[in-house]
């Protein structure tokens, strides 16, 4: 029996490609200071460059990053977001995007929950 919908493959997930991808921010604090990046010093307007490519890459597939084992997951990001899930991309420069994954049959959401420098991520993921 055939289906309507349109599969896709990226070498690791399948995903449908009849969802709309949508890219957000888990509060408006974070939109801020994403935005804040745009107007700052050199080495801020970089990373706000890296952080558009990787929303970029997430609007075409939101599975791009690495999956975090449930296990692993932050206490703080279910406390402070409710989350079940959460991945993972590796930016330039050491920097990682924390995001998870929210949606419907219609619709998968990333959803930004921050970004860190190395030495912050190992602080938070307690390596």
């Amino acid at each position: 029996m055939g289906s309507r919908r349109n599969q896709e493959t990226d070498g690791k997930r399948t995903f449908d490609k009849m969802r709309e991808i949508k890219v957000g921010f888990a509060s408006e604090e974070i939109k801020k200071a994403f935005d804040e990046l745009k107007s700052g010093k050199f080495e801020d307007k970089q990373l706000y460059e890296f952080l558009e490519r990787a929303i970029d890459d997430l609007k075409k597939n939101p599975f791009v990053g690495k999956n975090v084992p449930k296990n692993l997951i932050p206490k703080e990001y279910i406390r402070n977001f409710g989350i079940d899930n959460l991945r993972k991309y590796d930016l330039p420069n050491a920097w990682r995007l924390m995001y998870t994954l929210k949606g419907n049959e219609l619709t998968i959401v990333s959803v930004i929950l921050e970004w860190l420098d190395h030495k912050n991520y190992e602080r938070r993921f307690k390596y």
